[in-house]
């Protein structure tokens, strides 16, 4: 797939993306964003190595009672989606051990197939969560936004910097693509974003030191998820999750780094008092 319909399709995207996030009400965007979990979901199941289409609805239909019953317990509070955030941004330190030991689950078996559709759904359940909580707080789109936004401009930098300086790679057996200077690249690139949104947000300046640790906090945590999942399709020996977006692979493809930033991004704020 050519680089300019992949561009095309990033264009597209984007706008609808923040477009959802800044005007939507916090029901319709957690609505929307469970829809695009379901698909995630459905994608994740074939890395997990589950074939079985019966199988695959069921998993879907789990996890998608799961998330109504955070909702349905939540309360004015929004206790359970808090409680499903903390423990999805205790999930990727464990991820980092899995990364860790790339041979781990990698055999095609019941057992493994089990841990891998349980990953998936604390992966996307938490993620959801944190959205959903994020978004229903004060300047809730603004700070959705800005989460979003750190994993996009990680990205950018990510692959800029890796095209121009990438030499040492950072997981060759995971990501042969990914260097410790795009690393830097996606660090430099989230952290001028941070400078540049802090006013915005009314924020004094005295607060720009605990913005710039969660901006690379989160940052970190977005090349994890974005290995977690290279890591996925690895084992699964598949190039991208699914053909459903051109030039980009699938969903999955797209929101893997997002569902560590959103998790980390939004325990991270509160513990910060920002």
């Amino acid at each position: 797939m050519s680089r300019r319909t992949r561009i095309l399709a990033a264009v597209v995207m984007a706008p609808v993306a923040i477009c959802g996030v800044l005007f939507l009400p916090t029901p319709w965007l957690a609505l929307a964003i469970a829809s695009l979990m379901m698909i995630g979901l459905w994608e994740w199941t074939l890395l997990a190595g589950l074939t079985d289409r019966l199988a695959r609805m069921g998993y879907l239909a789990a996890n998608a009672l799961l998330m109504a019953a955070l909702i349905w317990g939540s309360g004015r509070g929004l206790f359970t989606l808090k409680l499903a955030s903390v423990f999805g941004a205790a999930w990727w330190l464990l991820v980092l051990a899995w990364l860790a030991r790339f041979d781990f689950a990698a055999a095609d078996n019941a057992g493994n197939r089990a841990l891998k559709l349980l990953a998936g759904s604390l992966c996307m359940i938490p993620a959801w969560a944190a959205l959903s909580w994020l978004h229903a707080s004060a300047q809730g789109p603004g700070w959705a936004l800005f989460a979003i936004a750190i994993a996009w401009a990680a990205d950018t930098g990510a692959y800029f910097a890796g095209v121009r300086f990438g030499k040492r790679k950072l997981a060759p057996r995971i990501s042969p693509g990914k260097s410790w200077e795009g690393v830097v690249g996606g660090f430099l690139t989230a952290i001028a974003l941070a400078v540049a949104v802090t006013p915005a947000f009314g924020l004094p300046w005295s607060k720009l030191p605990a913005m710039l640790l969660l901006t690379l906090v989160t940052t970190i945590f977005s090349v994890v998820g974005d290995l977690f999942e290279s890591l996925l399709k690895r084992h699964a020996g598949a190039k991208d999750s699914s053909d459903l977006i051109p030039g980009h692979g699938g969903l999955l493809d797209r929101v893997d780094s997002l569902l560590a930033v959103l998790p980390v991004f939004v325990v991270g704020k509160v513990w910060l008092g920002l």
